[in-house]
């Protein structure tokens, strides 16, 4: 009688990679996005509420909802069109124009972002389904779907204690405090910052708001 086939555990395969996940500022970066229809327009709202302020948009004709402060290009796509960006959009619904942005974009070794994901070659990042309340920012994807990440977002939204972005808001006061407190030694302010995350400081700005959270705060720090 044979052995029974020992199975072997399920890995994941070692091809499979990941992209990195990262957070841009935007203020600075000279923006072009190519296309102007419905995909083009959400992306540049979203730009724009990051706080870009230097955006492109080329396209043959735009929506009406392109919202203002988009410098408008009525052209259709050519290289010279991204003379200058330090981040590309190809936003079109045409897939050898968002193709040919692609190519171009690399070759001029810019970052690009190609809307018809689904490509074989889908560009070199990929906008994550987003949730902000303040100044807290979560971001979901999903290897590709972005239907599936937008559906892991309201599932997080829905769980999310509200006081998780109050506490977010907060730190922007608090955390400058702790810094220049010369009083405190590097390991005290990271352990400090750490307790502010914790459940402690979290029920204090629940239930006594901010200035209770100073008064928390205020009881730890040493004495100048």
């Amino acid at each position: 009688m044979r052995p029974a086939r020992r199975r072997r555990p399920c890995t994941m395969s070692a091809a499979m990679t990941y992209a990195y996940p990262i957070m841009l500022d935007v203020r600075s970066a000279r923006i072009v996005i190519v296309g102007g229809g419905t995909v083009a327009c959400r992306k540049a709202r979203s730009l724009l509420a990051a706080g870009a302020s230097d955006i492109t948009c080329v396209a043959p004709r735009f929506s009406s909802r392109l919202p203002p402060g988009i410098r408008r290009v009525c052209q259709e796509f050519r290289a010279h069109h991204l003379r200058g960006a330090s981040l590309v959009f190809a936003a079109t619904d045409s897939p050898q124009v968002n193709q040919s942005v692609v190519r171009e974009a690399r070759r001029r070794r810019i970052p690009v972002n190609r809307a018809d994901a689904d490509a074989a070659d889908s560009g070199d990042f990929t906008v994550p389904a987003v949730y902000r309340r303040g100044p807290l920012t979560i971001a979901v994807s999903a290897g590709g779907s972005p239907a599936l990440a937008a559906a892991v977002r309201d599932d997080i939204a829905r769980l999310l204690d509200p006081v998780w972005a109050r506490m977010a808001l907060a730190l922007r006061g608090l955390r400058p405090r702790i810094r220049e407190c010369s009083a405190l030694n590097s390991r005290q302010r990271r352990r400090l910052l750490r307790d502010l995350a914790g459940p402690e400081a979290l029920a204090i700005l629940r239930q006594g708001g901010l200035k209770a959270l100073r008064r928390w705060l205020g009881d730890r720090l040493p004495p100048l």
